[in-house]
């Protein structure tokens, strides 16, 4: 999976959006309360340190067991640190790609979440370097458009 495109975030717009007061179960459906709680802004919930953070846009298929599709938006906070197991952005030979990273024994390995793809150890001769965390992915929850 690779990165197709790399937003920042407009800092300037705020919108407020409804937000329910009443929590709704994903398992037995109840009556569904008309009581609006508050307004919320989606960026703060989304976006923890303005100045490092990046909107991308991934494509591809070897984080689709991650939930990660094509045409997805990916929050990356450039200002984390990674830690094992964490779904990064890495620049590996060039090329921005989205994959989970495994830290073992001084070796650091790029595994992807789909079966068809084999996971990258990283070796001495790659250029790498990890650019960012991914901290959110928005996509629709169904594959058609709007």
């Amino acid at each position: 999976m690779k990165v197709q495109a790399i937003l920042q975030p407009d800092q300037t717009s705020t919108r407020l959006l409804p937000l329910a007061g009443s929590k709704i179960p994903a398992g037995f459906p109840s009556p569904a309360d008309d009581f609006v709680e508050g307004t919320l802004d989606i960026a703060t919930h989304l976006i923890k340190h303005p100045a490092a953070t990046f909107f991308v846009r991934a494509t591809g298929d070897s984080m689709e067991q991650a939930g990660i599709y094509t045409n997805d938006i990916l929050v990356v906070d450039r200002s984390l640190e990674a830690q094992n197991n964490d779904i990064v952005i890495a620049a590996l030979d060039g090329e921005l790609t989205v994959k989970r990273i495994r830290f073992n024994q001084k070796k650091v390995t790029l595994l992807p979440e789909n079966d068809s793809y084999a996971p990258v150890t990283i070796s001495k001769d790659h250029d790498f370097h990890i650019w960012g965390v991914v901290t959110y992915v928005i996509h629709q929850t169904s594959r058609r458009s709007f």
